[in-house]
């Protein structure tokens, strides 16, 4: 019943989304690019240095927060981490966002763990439509040509 609502959920958020127009051929960045609503995302990966990480051979799975979720952050948050002097916490947050390998919704189980590349756990859930550490997978499976976006409604933030 869960995976059914899941895929359900997923084919009807994919429908509304028409900014995703599936293109294998461009990777994870130029794919955030092309969408236009990860402008905060894109410069963040930009500070950090990590364009040519994600524009890499991969796979990586992406879960990218959009800039509504960098928005909805405390007033000076963003604004802070990109100053070079934060770099290293701003690398810390991003990576947190990336798991290696390519995890499609359909690999998504209730209450799995998976390790990111900053080095933490995150957890999944399904109950009441996806979510990575409580936060909404409001458009899964955005595949580029190294990987997959995960698009989500807030920035998570690593334990510290």
């Amino acid at each position: 019943m869960i995976r059914r609502t899941f895929l359900a959920l997923t084919a009807s958020t994919m429908l509304a989304a028409p900014a995703f127009a599936a293109d294998h051929s461009k990777d994870i960045v130029d794919t955030a690019v092309g969408a236009g609503s990860f402008t905060t995302l894109v410069a963040a990966v930009q500070a950090a240095g990590l364009v040519d990480t994600l524009k890499g051979e991969g796979p990586f799975t992406v879960f990218a927060p959009t800039d509504a979720a960098f928005a909805a952050l405390p007033a000076g948050t963003v604004e802070d981490l990109l100053k070079p002097e934060n770099k290293d916490k701003l690398t810390a947050i991003l990576t947190y966002h990336v798991v290696p390998g390519k995890v499609m919704s359909t690999d998504l189980t209730e209450g799995m763990k998976a390790a990111t590349v900053q080095g933490a756990e995150v957890t999944i859930t399904l109950e009441g439509g996806p979510k990575i550490n409580g936060t909404t997978i409001s458009a899964p499976d955005v595949e580029a040509s190294n990987g997959v976006i995960h698009v989500i409604d807030a920035v998570i933030m690593p334990p510290m």
